[in-house]
């Protein structure tokens, strides 16, 4: 549960950073995000959870 705890912790200061730094870049990214197809961001998903799932396995081998 620790280990689970700091990776949850270190994953929320890796996405708030760059609300942090560039928050006007953010709002402009968040603006195309919305205009982006669902299908698009549902691919754009999965290859996320696979390539963490991946990342997940190599870490534990």
């Amino acid at each position: 549960m620790d280990f689970f705890l700091c990776v949850l912790g270190m994953v929320m200061i890796i996405e708030g950073l760059p609300y942090f730094a560039v928050p006007e870049r953010m709002k402009f990214w968040v603006s195309k995000i919305l205009e982006m197809p669902d299908g698009w961001l549902r691919r754009f998903g999965l290859v996320l959870m696979i390539t963490g799932l991946w990342l997940v396995y190599l870490g534990k081998r």
